[in-house]
């Protein structure tokens, strides 16, 4: 991913306000993020507002940035869910369901698409090894960890491309 401003981000946005995008909150460490090349899609969560978390992904040549919803409801530790976009399974709340209106008038009318996310956000670091989930997240696959970034970045663009249609 290449690296992003402030305007990048904000101006990306394409299911809420420009003026709700100028007043969501960035991620703490912006200036600080270092490993872009790792990351396929920027993501951090709304510290006043648990439920609500934000995503920024290159799609072709734009950037479209996402505000994501998810449930309150915290599930049971004995319960394992899988990402859909990575593929890593964690247990109890280490995946949720997040929900993220659709772009223009389909989501002013109330429309929306989800998708099973890790909770905390890391698919690019679980699936390049730089972050370890909870013992039998991850998969013995015989993809190469190419492999794996191309298909998580697919799923993500599957996602994406949900939004608009």
């Amino acid at each position: 991913m290449k690296t992003l401003t402030e305007h990048d981000i904000r101006s990306s946005f394409v299911n809420c306000s420009k003026g709700e995008a100028k007043r969501l909150p960035l991620p703490k460490q912006l200036a600080d993020i270092d490993h872009w090349d790792s990351l396929d899609f920027l993501g951090w969560f709304d510290l006043s507002a648990p439920d609500r978390s934000y995503l920024v992904a290159e799609r072709g040549d734009e950037v479209i940035g996402v505000t994501l919803r998810s449930p309150s409801a915290k599930r049971g530790f004995l319960r394992r869910s899988m990402c859909s976009l990575c593929l890593t399974s964690h247990p109890g709340s280490g995946v949720s369901l997040m929900s993220a209106r659709k772009a223009g008038r389909a989501g002013r009318e109330g429309n929306s698409v989800g998708l099973y996310i890790c909770a905390d956000l890391d698919c690019s670091l679980y699936v390049r090894g730089k972050k370890q989930p909870a013992p039998g997240g991850r998969m013995e696959e015989s993809l190469t960890v190419e492999q794996q970034i191309e298909r998580t970045r697919g799923h993500l663009d599957a996602f994406l491309e949900r939004l608009f249609v």
